[in-house]
């Protein structure tokens, strides 16, 4: 047997070895340009030096709580200096970072703070009764940790839970915090939006983290010194690891703890915002904004979106008011984006039309992963780069998810065949670019939320009236996607659209209502499957008669 030679005496050590985390990231930065502003929120501005030792802070104080590896902390914040310091403070204490999306239910942030085995939650004044809601369901009963953002103006909630500024002024702002044992240690866990049963945990390992934080620097061209708008939620893969991205090339985080026009603007052209990322309501948002909110802009601005493709419209109109759009694609499981629509020079020079065509296209795998392809799922083989033969898209490499959290049949078929399966159904195109097709698990992408066509239809069954009940995506020109809901009434039964917005209200989160109900025959196979293909046809066939009219 043949041995290989550099394999002796060759060995790893803590000369040559060390596990990569992003963590390391703040370290250098702090230490090279400790001056320079890492945050901008309102009127504060913190620089490398504070955001570093805040974090430590942060860490040291966790560990005063016996908080160490293995731990989960979880925080339910908007986009402000204590997401970010989590992002950083909570893994350098061991602990894995848990960010709940502050648009969920009392019941289902009670399901996660339970599988999570949650025992502290750090939470914005302003979600305050809500986590109450929460622990009220839960089993688990973790430290209460609340953040005042000065930023916010809305009524208190008075509670004898411990303050976020006393909690890190514990801590020692030199405290030596622990590096993972294993670069495979988890990071952070998040949850899945629960599109078959209950969410499910989503781990990330410190390796993932580092590698696509530095993928994004790569992928975006973000030059040392970059200024990023957070409009994108941290809470969403852990702001598609953005917040490990700034400290790497020195950048500044620009916080908003709301997505408004008017304060976008004002960032964009009083700070020098050069990158933000957003599903395309963001840039409804901003470009149908008054022209007295709108800011004229001196530099080109790089927009990153992902869920739904943009309208050709829209692009132009960006293009317009100065800012670059591309067109990302990943999934929580791929720690955030992990595919680009790499743009070629000479697609510029093409009709917008078919620029528009091209830019809503997922595109090609990011520089860290390190196998993407289309693929029958049950044979296992590529599918022709013809554009027309759909298959299912498959990930492989060092930014996919550890697996699910005590989850291990989800874990399995998953992974089955040493590939990551995403559940999208997409095409291949002759150049290499994948393009989405369709969602095998009927996800409704609306205003960058998924939505599950499964819960939305539960709800409507739990209506008395309500015999058979089918959701679809419909298409909106802010949302991107909204819900419709095609309802067969039982015999007998009588109940209007009012009545069934109302109902569900009482049962889902806002953005999961149905903006539109369609009473009828709900079309079936001979087994009796829905045949959602044909109530999509119909669904976008009335949004196109509706904006015609």
């Amino acid at each position: 047997m043949h041995t290989n030679p550099y394999n002796t005496d060759l060995d790893r050590n803590p000369a040559n070895h060390q596990p990569l985390t992003p963590l390391t990231f703040l370290e250098r930065a702090a230490s090279v340009f400790p001056d320079h502003t890492a945050i901008v929120h309102g009127t504060l501005r913190r620089n490398y030096a504070e955001f570093y030792a805040r974090s430590r802070q942060m860490a040291s104080a966790l560990a005063r709580h016996g908080i160490g590896r293995g731990d989960t902390v979880s925080a339910l914040l908007p986009n402000t200096p204590a997401m970010l310091e989590c992002h950083y403070g909570v893994p350098m204490s061991g602990a894995v970072l848990h960010s709940i999306n502050t648009r969920l239910d009392a019941s289902v942030i009670a399901f996660q703070l339970d599988h999570a085995l949650s025992r502290v939650v750090i939470v914005d004044r302003e979600f305050m009764p809500l986590i109450q809601d929460a622990l009220a369901l839960a089993t688990v009963s973790p430290v209460i940790i609340q953040y005042d953002d000065a930023m916010f103006t809305g009524p208190v909630t008075q509670t004898d839970a411990t303050d976020y500024e006393a909690f890190l002024a514990s801590g020692d702002p030199a405290f030596d915090w622990l590096m993972p044992l294993d670069e495979w240690d988890a990071i952070s866990i998040n949850y899945t939006s629960g599109t078959t049963g209950d969410p499910k945990g989503v781990v990330s390992h410190h390796r993932g983290a580092y590698l696509l934080a530095q993928g994004n620097a790569l992928t975006t061209s973000m030059a040392k010194h970059a200024v990023y708008l957070w409009t994108l939620p941290m809470f969403h893969c852990n702001g598609w690891c953005f917040p490990w991205t700034l400290s790497a090339i020195i950048g500044t985080h620009v916080c908003l703890r709301q997505v408004r026009a008017e304060p976008i603007w004002a960032a964009l052209a009083d700070e020098g915002v050069t990158h933000l990322c957003g599903a395309p309501i963001v840039m409804s948002l901003m470009i149908s904004a008054p022209a007295h909110e709108k800011r004229k802009l001196d530099h080109t601005v790089q927009f990153f979106t992902a869920a739904a493709p943009p309208p050709e419209k829209l692009l132009a109109d960006m293009k317009t008011a100065g800012f670059d759009v591309t067109h990302l694609y990943g999934l929580t499981e791929t720690y955030g984006p992990a595919v680009v629509n790499d743009w070629h020079e000479d697609w510029s020079d093409l009709p917008a039309e078919e620029q528009a065509a091209l830019k809503s296209r997922q595109g090609v795998r990011y520089l860290p992963l390190e196998g993407l392809e289309v693929m029958d799922p049950d044979t296992m083989v590529p599918v022709p780069y013809d554009g027309k033969t759909m298959g299912e898209v498959m990930f492989r490499g060092n930014v996919v998810m550890k697996g699910y959290f005590r989850n291990p049949k989800a874990t399995q078929e998953a992974f089955a065949g040493g590939w990551f399966h995403s559940g999208d159904l997409g095409v291949r195109h002759p150049d290499g670019y994948i393009q989405l097709k369709d969602r095998s698990k009927d996800i409704i992408i609306s205003g960058g939320e998924n939505i599950s066509s499964i819960e939305v239809e539960e709800a409507l069954y739990r209506h008395p009236a309500v015999a058979i009940a089918a959701v679809v995506a419909m298409p909106h020109d802010k949302w991107g996607e909204t819900p419709c809901a095609f309802v067969e009434l039982s015999a007998g039964e009588t109940v209007d659209a009012a009545a069934l917005t109302l109902w569900c209200k009482g049962q889902l989160a806002p953005y999961k209502v149905p903006g539109h109900f369609v009473f009828m025959p709900i079309p079936r196979t001979s087994t009796g499957k829905i045949q959602k293909f044909l109530l999509r046809d119909q669904a976008r066939n009335m949004r196109k008669a509706a904006t015609a009219g």
